[in-house]
């Protein structure tokens, strides 16, 4: 009863159809459309929904008492947050969220950051080659036009970024959180620097690795299984990308002052990252304990404070609005459509858990307040760019110019997920 007051409350745009644990079906119509009809098959995930929505969800997705019968687990989430926009959140619950923001999900030491990273990082190769581009660039890509290939989109962000680190030959390279190697062998071939690169994951380490070997570029990038606070080396300059989200909101500080001493007098650093447009935000409970562990999307209030008090200057600042929420559709879609291998090589419990988690997150960018900056700065704003024309311009000089990933491929490691 409980449920179909609050229901008929909440629902003002689209039609949900409920089936409730005893088969009764109830049905609640804000508009038309979307039209979307679920399953609720036990009474305990109710009284969960109602104690922790943003856990018990995800929860009940995974376990099976959360039922799809008319649209997709995306439609759900994309109905139940359009609705989510006309509520106005109440006193307690903000001074909850702000709460549980700042005091658990803030303290990354360099252990407990390596745990984290292996969690999500280290699961398998064969996973990411699924569902990433050629090159497997897990992060934001930047789309010239929402019709761009997933492809298209990673080459021209790779582009984008190199233009905005202002690269010369001869240069030294810090990548934190190097991923795939894939960026940092980018910038090696295509403007004839030094590249070292840093991360936590053992896996994207070895893989990295390989590919450097095999491209022939061993001698001009390295990678090194590193927390970016062991790191003791100056820099001419210095990319993170889709790294800052697993700093912590409690270590900003130290982590802007790190870049701080890392760069060279005249030095330039650029960093891409996950950011919430409406302010300070709390991490989703249910990736933050199957997903993300110790993972914090900063608003831009947050950041910049940090970075003022390390000394350095903030010289551009570009927002991407629209491009996550594509490239992870991109990802959905990619991974999907393996659903057969996915399901014998990793079972029908992680088949439905990364879905809810892809479906989720682009659900957050599509309607939650969910962005990516980039931030460039400097140690002295003399040698920061005067404008921004210098971009589109090193972005055609970039083209054409960027490694590709090896033809070979690594067979699937079979690993089971109970479901």
């Amino acid at each position: 009863m409980k449920l179909q007051i609050f229901l008929k409350k909440f629902i003002k745009v689209g039609t949900l159809t409920l089936i409730d644990p005893r088969g009764h079906s109830h049905q609640f119509i804000g508009s038309p459309s979307p039209n979307v009809t679920v399953r609720f098959c036990s009474h305990a995930f109710v009284r969960r929904l109602f104690r922790n929505p943003g856990l018990a969800l995800g929860e009940g997705y995974v376990s099976g008492e959360l039922k799809i019968e008319r649209g997709t687990i995306f439609d759900f989430l994309m109905l139940c947050a359009s609705n989510l926009q006309h509520m106005t959140p109440s006193p307690l619950m903000d001074f909850l969220e702000r709460f549980a923001k700042r005091f658990f999900h803030s303290h990354n030491t360099p252990t407990k950051s390596k745990d984290n990273v292996a969690y999500h990082y280290d699961l398998s190769e064969s996973l990411y080659r699924l569902f990433l581009d050629k090159d497997m660039q897990y992060s934001c890509a930047y789309f010239r036009d929402l019709g761009d290939s997933l492809e298209t989109a990673q080459t021209n962000k790779k582009r984008h970024l190199a233009a905005k680190l202002q690269l010369h030959p001869g240069q030294k390279i810090l990548d934190i959180g190097c991923g795939w190697g894939g960026l940092a062998l980018t910038l090696a071939q295509a403007a004839d620097v030094e590249v070292v690169g840093l991360t936590l994951s053992e896996e994207q380490h070895r893989v990295a690795t390989a590919r450097a070997k095999e491209a022939g570029l061993s001698h001009r990038v390295r990678f090194h299984l590193k927390d970016y606070r062991h790191e003791t080396q100056q820099f001419d300059r210095i990319i993170s990308v889709g790294m800052f989200e697993h700093v912590g909101l409690s270590h900003y500080e130290e982590f802007f002052t790190k870049i701080f001493s890392l760069l060279t007098p005249r030095g330039l650093a650029v960093v891409h990252s996950i950011g919430c447009s409406t302010g300070p935000s709390t991490p989703n409970p249910w990736l933050n304990k199957y997903i993300f562990p110790g993972g914090y999307c900063p608003a831009l209030s947050e950041t910049l404070q940090a970075l003022e008090s390390s000394k350095l200057y903030a010289t551009d600042v570009e927002i991407l609005h629209r491009h996550y929420a594509q490239t992870l559709h991109h990802w959905r879609e990619r991974f999907l459509s393996h659903r057969d291998k996915v399901l014998i090589n990793w079972g029908p419990h992680f088949l439905r858990m990364w879905e809810y988690y892809l479906a989720s997150c682009e659900v957050a960018f599509r309607k939650r307040g969910f962005m990516v900056f980039q931030l460039q700065m400097v140690r002295d704003p003399a040698y920061a760019p005067l404008t921004r024309d210098y971009i589109r311009e090193d972005e055609r000089k970039f083209k054409g110019r960027l490694v590709q990933m090896p033809k070979k491929k690594r067979e699937p490691t079979h690993q089971t997920f109970s479901s």
